[in-house]
């Protein structure tokens, strides 16, 4: 079996779907501002990124969707679940972001969310939707290189 990559920050929520819905092109790291409650509840890996997505407004950038639970320790004091998010990224990468969404097809999807240095950090990718026919070829290549894997295993023994 092949041995895993040891992740140099810790993981705290990984889009799955993204990957298997989109044609994920270009990737950057995006801080995010999250409140007091948000951030312990994001620590205790209390978060979704499914159906997130990042919007651009004037020279913003937000993070849409993103379900972080409510912090069961802070009853009267807690965060909305769905609220949007700032990003932090430097105005030349919203603006090369921004160019893409407009062009028909593409649009910005957040792939994980990682602590770096105690910081929570959200990756991007600028993705394009794939074709129904894409995500079949995809499946069958995958299944194809299981039933390899299971052959040359069996050999072996």
């Amino acid at each position: 079996m092949a041995k895993k990559k040891k992740d140099p920050y810790k993981t705290i929520a990984r889009n799955k779907k993204a990957a298997h819905d989109y044609i994920l092109e270009d990737r950057l790291e995006a801080g995010i501002v999250l409140r007091g409650t948000e951030i312990k509840s994001a620590r205790a890996g209390n978060v979704s990124l499914k159906e997130a997505y990042v919007q651009i407004s004037g020279e913003e950038a937000w993070l849409v969707n993103a379900h972080i639970a409510s912090y069961q320790a802070a009853s009267l004091f807690n965060h909305d679940p769905r609220r949007r998010r700032k990003l932090l990224l430097h105005r030349r990468e919203i603006l090369r972001l921004d160019a893409k969404i407009k062009q028909r097809g593409y649009t910005v999807v957040p792939t994980r969310m990682y602590l770096k240095k105690g910081r929570a950090k959200v990756e991007i990718a600028l993705a394009r939707g794939k074709r129904k026919y894409d995500k079949r070829r995809e499946l069958a290549e995958k299944d194809a290189a299981r039933d390899i894997e299971r052959s040359f295993a069996r050999r072996k023994q």
